[in-house]
């Protein structure tokens, strides 16, 4: 897609390597989870947030869902099991830039 020259994707080859680097000092780790419960409707968002999202299948390892500083819930209907992830990455981006304002 032509918006890749915006962005700089950085992958890391295990969480143990990200939770060594210099990103992951800065700012809250936002997990978004079904698990969770405070509610993305609630949650107050800052500007160093990293929002973090796991697969669509089996969300993210113990490990990683006890690190994150925060966890957010996208409510749905209770029938419902979850959102698709690119989905859900939309809502939680969007609350959080109505919240920050422009970038």
């Amino acid at each position: 897609m032509d918006y890749q020259a915006a962005i700089s994707p950085l992958r890391h080859a295990s969480w143990g390597h990200y939770t060594s680097s210099a990103d992951a000092a800065i700012g809250r780790l936002v997990l978004f989870t079904t698990k969770a419960a405070d509610n993305l409707w609630d949650f107050s968002f800052r500007p160093d947030d990293r929002l973090l999202f796991g697969r669509e299948s089996a969300g993210v390892p113990d490990e990683v869902h006890h690190s994150a500083d925060a966890r957010v819930v996208i409510p749905i209907r209770p029938e419902t099991r979850s959102l698709n992830v690119v989905v859900s990455a939309g809502i939680a981006l969007a609350e959080a830039q109505r919240q920050l304002g422009p970038a």
